[in-house]
């Protein structure tokens, strides 16, 4: 049973969570609790093992958001490579990178109800029998989950998204600010996430000129002689930097149209560790 259901369940825990470690742990102490009870008269185990894990995700998510007021600086959710295959999650249904971040606003039931509708095509009825819910309340759940995000315009991933990673890298490389400029929306900003482990911007900084200043300079001072990867990350271009083997930051670009709206820069070195475990081991310069 372990083998046949634990990629869509993480999927489902890590969606909700925002970390794929925290998703391992959820989906095991799920296991440990199917096999320590009497289960006998459980005939559809698959449906039990998602209720478990999405109401053991939301308990869990709860606690986390406790936690979260002690974190140094922003906190931005653990990024999956979605470019490469990997067995662990279904990669279909990992959310972009964007939407992770801004799910971040809702409490972690609306969360779910969310994420079971927009992702995973559940009705009300269904979403009602998991969360041990009404079907009337479920409607009201997600109500308030769009209506706290209709003011916010989710980008959408494109095709193109290691195209642009390509083009932007090319900008960086030669300075080249003007052009920069051209590919950065009016609402630009950016968000970096070092965990108190290593340096990052505790606040977010806006406005063109002084991300498009702040990129260049950054790429020139740290990562101009690192090995780099271009990649996907949660369905959005990215870009990877490798100092003597070891992945030392993720950027993410979110654009709105073919400008670049959200810049997201993940340094913490713990939430690093799977995605360079799955990045392959071939850079290039």
């Amino acid at each position: 049973m372990v083998n046949e259901y634990e990629r869509l369940l993480t999927t489902y825990a890590y969606n909700i969570l925002g970390s794929y470690e925290e998703a391992k742990d959820v989906v095991q102490d799920a296991y440990l609790k199917f096999i320590e009870g009497d289960h006998s008269a459980v005939e559809d185990k698959k449906a039990y093992m998602v209720r478990s894990v999405i109401n053991l995700s939301i308990n869990r998510k709860n606690k986390l958001k406790r936690q979260r007021d002690l974190y140094p600086g922003a906190w931005l959710p653990e990024p999956i490579a979605t470019e490469q295959a990997d067995a662990a999650l279904y990669q279909e249904q990992i959310l972009s990178y964007s939407l992770m971040v801004l799910l971040e606003k809702l409490n972690a039931k609306q969360r779910a109800v969310f994420i079971l509708k927009e992702a995973f095509g559940y009705d009300h009825a269904e979403i009602a029998g998991v969360l041990d819910i009404s079907e009337e309340h479920s409607r009201k759940l997600l109500s308030r989950a769009r209506e706290q995000l209709k003011s916010t315009d989710i980008p959408t991933p494109g095709s193109e998204a290691r195209a642009y990673a390509e083009r932007y890298l090319s900008v960086i490389q030669h300075a080249d600010m003007k052009q920069l400029e051209r590919m950065l929306h009016d609402e630009v900003n950016l968000v970096s996430d070092g965990g108190g482990k290593v340096s990052a911007f505790r606040k977010a900084i806006m406005g063109k000129d002084a991300i498009g200043r702040l990129l260049i300079g950054v790429h020139k001072k740290f990562y101009a002689n690192m090995k780099i990867r271009k990649t996907v990350i949660n369905h959005e271009p990215a870009i990877c930097y490798f100092e003597n083997g070891h992945l030392v930051s993720c950027q993410i670009f979110s654009l709105r149209g073919n400008d670049l709206v959200h810049i997201y820069f993940i340094r913490n070195p713990d939430k690093l560790k799977m995605l360079e475990k799955n990045l392959s081991a071939s850079v290039t310069f």
